[in-house]
């Protein structure tokens, strides 16, 4: 991890990456999983033996066999035997996985301003990266936080948001496509960021807006990324599937929307509810759907929009709901919305 006084972006090798990532006498994960034969292999080894041509001439041998090979960007604590988050001994780097519209998604990342600029860059396949970030000073909570408010702004996989994570390893085929593809990776600065360099962590729900920030301009989306109104529905259903409370949700998004929705409570409860619904399958007999998982619509009242919006659909709703005028929205709390702005 140590670099010299003049930084040079250059790629690496599987090796020099690891050793980039870590400290030698690191412990840290490598994940070998073969798809083709059902079948996953984890090692925890100091990051020196992980580098070492023995090893990597075994990852070599596991790749070409068609197992996909990972390595975990944070180091676990000394003598454990598995990857878990408790497990997780020192929290040294945040990252994105970007697999749709990933072009896209690392260009809006490299000139938002809302984040650093990556340490590593990975070409994952063709079109596709991972982005990782060193940092310091972060604690489990507020690094889960962070990459949930990375993801959901920058379009990266939600599921790629656990402190225990384990992305690619440069170097070895991609073989979960037909098309053989080998990871690489360009290391771009050697710079450690701290919480505070990073103010995509001040733009999700999970940190609501103080006062103090009623002055400041309503972020906008970078140029070819995805809506809001998606990234606030990709955040709805993350927090439904880890269990948080729907009413919970909807305060978050009100409150962050509260800056460009004329009714934004109106819009956070039919944005959960539209989550809720993805989560849903359908009932033998055209029936109401039956939820698969995360909490189930809370309220008679919420019940019967569920009902409405099979009835009528989602769009048709939301368009004849909007021309209503102000205050007589059926799922406001009875406080009237605000005039939405001309421009």
């Amino acid at each position: 991890m140590s670099s010299a006084n003049a930084f040079t972006p250059r790629f690496l090798s599987a090796p020099e990456y690891v050793l980039a990532l870590h400290e030698p006498q690191d412990h840290v994960a490598v994940l070998v999983r073969n798809r083709g034969r059902e079948h996953t292999m984890q090692r925890i080894l100091p990051a020196e033996a992980i580098a070492s041509p023995p090893f990597q001439a075994w990852l070599k041998e596991q790749n070409v066999s068609g197992a996909d090979i990972f390595i975990g960007m944070n180091p676990m604590k000394d003598g454990i035997p598995n990857r878990t988050k408790e497990n997780v001994r020192e929290i040294r780097h945040v990252y994105l996985d970007l697999d749709e519209d990933a072009g896209a998604s690392l260009h809006a990342l490299r000139t938002s301003g809302d984040a650093p600029s990556p340490g590593f860059v990975l070409d994952t396949s063709p079109g596709k990266h991972q982005v990782v970030w060193r940092v310091d000073g972060l604690d489990q909570e507020q690094a889960e936080s962070l990459l949930r408010s990375l993801a959901n702004q920058f379009g990266g996989d939600p599921a790629a948001t656990d402190v225990s994570r384990v992305l690619r390893l440069p170097g070895f085929t991609n073989r979960k496509y037909n098309e053989a593809f080998v990871v690489r990776v360009h290391y771009e600065t050697d710079h450690v960021y701290h919480l505070g360099d990073f103010r995509a962590q001040e733009d999700s729900p999970d940190a609501p807006r103080h006062p103090a920030d009623a002055h400041e301009a309503v972020r906008r989306m970078p140029s070819g990324h995805r809506s809001q109104s998606e990234a606030d529905w990709a955040y709805a259903k993350r927090a439904l599937a880890r269990g948080d409370d729907v009413e919970v949700i909807i305060r978050r998004i009100a409150d962050y929307r509260a800056d460009d929705k004329a009714d934004p409570q109106y819009y956070a409860r039919l944005t959960v509810i539209k989550a809720q619904l993805s989560q849903m399958q359908p009932a033998p007999g055209g029936s109401i759907p039956t939820a698969t998982q995360g909490p189930s619509v809370g309220t008679e009242r919420d019940r019967r929009t569920v009902h409405e919006h099979f009835a009528l659909g989602e769009h048709r709703s939301r368009v004849n709901q909007e021309q209503k005028p102000c205050g007589h929205n059926n799922l406001s709390s009875g406080k009237k919305g605000r005039q939405p702005r001309t421009s």
